[in-house]
């Protein structure tokens, strides 16, 4: 595999991790299974690249995409919350009305920035590591966005949303109100997958109606295969393993796409990714069911545990 495809897929694992930060928010801490991501991240996509075209400051414009996808996952938590749509189906009305929404807001299927001034235009003259300058700020954003998630859920109204997710019979029992819970969780996880996608579309240089195809599929990859990894539910470590996973997910797929000899051709892309999946749950599920734990001395080191006798 050349320099170039290990760079293009840590870059690509960079920008998924933030889509894992928001999977693991509604997924793990929420126990909210949502499939508004695959309509959140291109839509953050199309936010920022319209205004870019209108002559907004790019910084601007990437606000604006992570509250285009912000706004829908509040959408999706609020037919759940107030509706009592079941909240699978709520994911589901919202991603599949998006990709119409999407269409307006571009006006047509994609947009060209190539010639835009972007964010990573603006660090050009700051940072210049040739095929690795956009994945060096890429990884700003990846750290920044996962010590914020870990601030975040370390503040009351974190903790509020942990006990919601946990047990909303003993946060109700607290006080907490668990459909306001929803609904700010819901609206911080959409706001990192859309700034994923705003990111996107910046470094690509375009935004497209179907770049949401299998998000979903790709945050679950990488938040599972970092549980898999590191194995711990602390915040910290669960949020590492996010970043770790989606690198690993990305490095994985572009060894088998480039490996010849296994005859895996781009059209295999989908094929892989669920073999990926698959392989990641056994593995979790195994580790979990089992006695045996992946690198006990290691864990026992870095997460002050003991590790567990076989």
């Amino acid at each position: 595999m050349s320099a170039l495809a290990v760079a293009g897929a840590v870059e690509a694992g960079l920008l998924f991790s933030l889509v894992a930060l928001g999977v693991y928010l509604s997924f793990r801490v929420l126990n909210f299974p949502d499939l508004t991501v695959d309509g959140s991240f291109p839509l953050g996509a199309a936010a920022t690249a319209v205004a870019i075209i209108h002559g907004v400051n790019p910084f601007l414009a990437t606000v604006i995409g992570t509250f285009a996808g912000c706004c829908a996952g509040f959408v999706s938590a609020f037919l759940n919350v107030r509706f009592r749509i079941l909240n699978l189906l709520a994911g589901i009305l919202t991603m599949v009305a998006l990709y119409s929404i999407n269409l307006r807001v571009m006006g047509r299927p994609n947009i060209s920035l190539y010639g835009e001034n972007t964010i990573f235009t603006a660090f050009e003259g700051v940072i210049d590591l040739g095929i690795w300058t956009t994945s060096a700020i890429l990884l700003v954003f990846a750290i920044a966005m996962k010590l914020l998630v870990d601030w975040f859920l370390g503040t009351q109204v974190g903790l509020a949303l942990r006990a919601s997710g946990e047990n909303p019979a003993m946060a109700r029992a607290q006080s907490v109100s668990n459909g306001r819970m929803t609904i700010i969780g819901m609206s911080v996880s959409n706001a990192l997958v859309g700034l994923a996608g705003s990111l996107f579309a910046q470094s690509q240089g375009v935004a497209d109606v179907s770049l949401g195809i299998g998000t979903i599929v790709t945050g679950l990859a990488a938040l599972i295969i970092g549980e898999t990894l590191l194995g711990s539910t602390k915040v910290f470590w669960a949020t590492l393993g996010c970043l770790i996973g989606a690198l690993l997910y990305r490095l994985f797929i572009a060894a088998a796409l480039s490996a010849g000899f296994l005859g895996i051709q781009a059209q295999d892309l989908n094929l892989v990714t669920a073999v990926v999946v698959a392989i990641a749950v056994i593995l979790s599920q195994a580790r979990r069911n089992s006695r045996f734990k992946f690198w006990p001395k290691m864990r026992s080191l870095l997460m002050d545990t003991q590790p567990q006798k076989g």
